[in-house]
């Protein structure tokens, strides 16, 4: 494994080249108010990050990445277009105990702030890292967010059950269990079924929802349950989009190929985008598109992602990166601006460059 001044060094290298393609470097602060994390992932960060408490800033988290200070950054009064880099450590509690994985690593990065032309930006982080990295043979992979959510936006069902399906997009085995429900392809559970039927515990109140609360949620339920279902054939179309796995060439024709008419949008997004990265010599043959790409690891990604790994599946991706545009919009109180960006572990990378 890579020491820390050999991962400080490879970082240093990459940070140069991040510069020498227009970037300003930014450092925010390794701690981090947890309010903000919290917010948008929901206490599901806790179990990833290192939590502390300050008398004076409340709770704090080690800096679990960069992407979310460096919004926030530009959102207080950034220039546009803008592009920034970073180099600094980055915090991740692991799992489970005895985990090989490391718990402070470096990440160096590369970010877009850019409204005029999304796909072309997306092109220019990902021809950028793919300079960097393609002597070493790693596999390049490429999804994309907004043809799922378009999907499900897509479906014949009421607004509640598509909201709640967008928002597991990133669990896929909460999604798949929701839509599964939806699709009256699995029972009602008995206690639900209870519940909707009137039947009540007579258990004292000790939750922390009000009894108003339970039951506008019990209506919600009941609503949700006098439904139609989501027909056998849009499950059918969606499990095929979600297991679709191809070079990136072929992606727009399998896409159609599916008959899921609201994507048509985002295919044609898909079919400027691929341009833009042939333009820039991407062999988009030797790119795979995963439909599927970082759901369970990229969760504050709406659009466009990609990552370059090795065949080593016990080995972290040596980049990840996509768009995130809604981070932008929550972050900056209403405004917002497409943005799109990267990281690299240098640590890894220096590990392959020395054949370890």
């Amino acid at each position: 494994m890579a020491t820390k001044t050999e991962a400080r060094a490879t970082g240093q290298r990459l940070l140069q080249s991040f510069l020498s393609a227009g970037a300003v470097e930014i450092q925010p602060d390794i701690l981090q108010p947890a309010e903000v994390l919290l917010d948008l992932y929901g206490e599901d960060i806790r179990a990833r990050a290192y939590v502390t408490h300050d008398p004076g800033q409340g709770e704090m988290m080690l800096r679990p990445d960069f992407t979310v200070p460096v919004v926030q950054a530009h959102m207080k009064g950034g220039a546009e277009p803008a592009r920034y880099c970073y180099l600094g450590e980055v915090f991740r509690r692991q799992d489970h105990l005895g985990s090989a994985r490391a718990v402070e690593y470096q990440q160096v990065g590369y970010e877009v702030f850019d409204r005029e032309d999304p796909e072309t930006a997306d092109a220019e982080v990902f021809a950028l890292f793919n300079g960097l990295l393609s002597r070493l043979g790693l596999t390049a992979t490429m999804g994309d967010f907004g043809i799922l959510r378009a999907a499900v936006d897509g479906l014949d069902t009421m607004p509640a059950r598509k909201a709640a399906l967008s928002r597991h997009i990133w669990r896929p085995a909460r999604f798949q269990k929701l839509l599964q429900r939806y699709a009256g392809l699995v029972p009602v559970p008995e206690t639900r079924r209870e519940t909707l039927g009137g039947m009540r515990s007579e258990a004292p109140w000790i939750g922390l929802r009000s009894s108003g609360e339970m039951e506008l949620r019990i209506s919600v339920l009941k609503e949700e349950a006098e439904e139609a279902p989501i027909s056998r054939a849009d499950v059918e179309k969606l499990d095929a989009l979600f297991a679709l796995n191809c070079a990136a060439e072929d992606a727009p024709a399998a896409l159609r190929a599916l008959d899921i008419p609201a994507i048509a949008p985002a295919i044609a997004r898909l079919e400027t985008r691929l341009a833009a990265l042939k333009a820039r010599r991407i062999d988009l043959c030797a790119l795979r598109f995963d439909a599927s790409h970082g759901r369970s690891t990229m969760e504050y990604y709406d659009g466009f992602v990609f990552s370059f790994a090795t065949e080593n599946p016990d080995m972290p991706p040596v980049a990840t990166g996509g768009r995130y545009d809604a981070l932008t919009r929550i972050l900056g109180q209403g405004a917002e601006i497409p943005a799109v960006g990267g990281v690299i572990r240098p640590g890894v990378l220096a590990d392959l460059e020395a054949g370890r």
